[in-house]
């Protein structure tokens, strides 16, 4: 902070991640006052205004790299708490619409944990910043200020109610249940545009004991993908390794085709996607919790940038947009808006006339390239509502089609769909010439036909052989198939997501991840 300035005051409404991140990057212009409605967990442990943290959540190289900027030595801090880094697609067992991935050297990685794990050493490190402080169990009521300028909250806190805090400068990270675009109204602020896509996915997690041996050997994440070119409901299975010898399985199912909360269908489920391997690998695994299962995932997507935004305020994280929680895209979306918005912020300072609108805008690209990501693929799943793609989005999702088909077999394309996928490099990436030329080559001649996991793997996870299969992983590579490693790198993961502007998007390669 400058200390030669007027000290600063900001607000983030909210102690997700994406708060807290946001709370990180203004910590350097301000001191931050974090307000949350809930009481913040000292350690790994569930927060109320969170219920999605029970499922799946994988950090990819992308967005974690994003983290590890704002919060320097964050990834060790993670590993170091019991997550996992793992190699990708080395460490990664996936069925894609277009076939098997082979599981050759490392091209990117992520952290696999729980969600409350993640959130819980972002937290520590974040609330011990000096300028910031936090309001726990505490209500926002509204803005304060006028259609032009936002100059605080209205807050109901556990001793005083419509309590005034005032800001320079406020964020909402509420989330999900964002009221923002209410309180802007109240202030005079209308015409923010709104738009939906929503496919009825449902997904429903279980936690499981993983095998003995599991974890030390470093098993691989499985994943199988559904298909959106075939027009019936779309279901994946997943397997996480996570912290404490566990295994966090989650399922999804859209519109005809969910899963329920029911324990004995979880792994018949499971068994019943596109390949059984999934269902194979629970069964007969101890069960740690119940079935979690959580609807209304659809996403939409609030256009506060193209809005005569008050100064004094932005919005960030699900607050913004959310998405298909199968492609992975809520953490990454967040963090590099907000390192874009350090970047703005360090240019120009906190107090510059409009910053808050101008880091409304710096945020939008990151929002934009996941929204036609997500939005073209739910859409085309049966009983999906909501706008239609765009007639150029059949020749581009043809193009990204025959690239994955090519990543079945091609190390090349292997590598480039996973430098976009985690959102490492830009979806142009996929239109290099080098890239170009793999894809007018791509073929599915010698994919693999069966999981590509290891006769260690399978014998760890107490599965027969595959009788004429290979047990091996498929393209070789350094390190193929021997586990996570131990490196926690320069960065952390990222979410499976296509950074692009352009309406093209593959399925994930492993989901969940927000």
């Amino acid at each position: 902070m400058n200390q030669s300035s007027p000290p600063r005051h900001a607000v983030v409404i909210g102690g997700s991640l994406a708060g807290l991140l946001a709370a990180a990057v203004l910590a350097e212009h301000a001191t931050v006052t974090v307000i949350d409605a809930d009481p913040l967990p000292e350690g790994p442990a569930p927060r109320r205004g969170l219920p999605q943290a029970r499922h799946t959540h994988l950090l990819w190289s992308g967005g974690a790299r994003a983290i590890e900027r704002i919060l320097p030595g964050i990834t060790d801090d993670w590993t170091k708490a019991g997550a996992i880094r793992r190699s990708l697609p080395t460490d990664l067992v996936t069925k894609t619409a277009q076939g098997w991935i082979p599981r050759c050297g490392e091209k990117q990685f992520n952290i696999s944990c729980s969600r409350d794990l993640l959130d819980s050493v972002v937290r520590a490190r974040v609330t011990g910043l000096a300028p910031v402080t936090t309001l726990q169990q505490s209500r926002v009521r509204g803005l304060e200020g006028t259609a032009a300028r936002v100059t605080g909250v209205r807050v109901d806190t556990p001793e005083e109610r419509d309590r005034l805090v005032t800001a320079d400068l406020v964020v909402d990270a509420s989330g999900r249940g964002s009221r923002a675009r209410t309180w802007l109204q109240a202030l005079g602020v209308g015409g923010i545009r709104q738009a939906e896509v929503d496919s009825g996915l449902v997904y429903a997690t279980r936690i499981f004991e993983a095998p003995a041996g599991a974890h030390e050997m470093g098993f691989p994440i499985v994943n199988v993908q559904s298909d959106p070119r075939v027009p019936v409901p779309g279901q994946t299975a997943t397997i996480v390794p996570i912290e404490n010898g566990q295994w966090q399985a989650t399922l999804s199912g859209t519109r005809g085709g969910q899963p329920t909360g029911d324990p004995d269908a979880f792994i018949p489920f499971a068994k019943s996607v596109r390949d059984p391997i999934v269902g194979e690998l629970l069964e007969g695994r101890k069960p740690l919790t119940d079935v979690a299962v959580t609807q209304g995932t659809a996403n939409r997507r609030i256009y506060f940038e193209k809005a005569e935004l008050p100064d004094g305020f932005f919005a960030v994280g699900d607050s913004v947009a959310t998405f298909n929680p199968l492609y992975g895209q809520g953490m990454t979306v967040a963090a590099q808006g907000l390192l874009a918005v350090r970047t703005l912020l360090r240019a120009k300072g906190l107090a510059h006339p409009g910053i808050g609108r101008e880091a409304q805008r710096v945020i939008a690209p990151q929002v934009a390239t996941a929204w036609e990501l997500a939005t073209s693929q739910d859409i085309l799943y049966p009983g999906a509502t909501g706008m239609k793609p765009r007639a150029s989005t059949g020749l581009l999702n043809g193009y990204v089609n025959r690239l994955m088909t090519g990543a079945t077999t091609d190390e090349a394309l292997t590598a480039a769909l996973f430098n976009v996928l985690t959102m490492s490099i830009e979806p142009t990436h996929w239109l290099r010439p080098s890239v170009v030329w793999h894809v007018a080559r791509a073929s599915d001649r010698g994919a693999l036909k069966a999981p590509p996991l290891t006769a260690a793997e399978r014998a760890v996870a107490g599965l027969d052989p595959a009788p004429g299969t290979r047990t091996g992983a498929g393209i070789t590579g350094p390190g193929a198939g021997t586990g996570a490693g131990t490196g926690a790198g320069s960065g952390a993961g990222a979410a499976p997501t296509g950074p692009a502007s352009d309406p093209v998007g593959p399925a994930d390669p492993v989901g969940q991840a927000r």
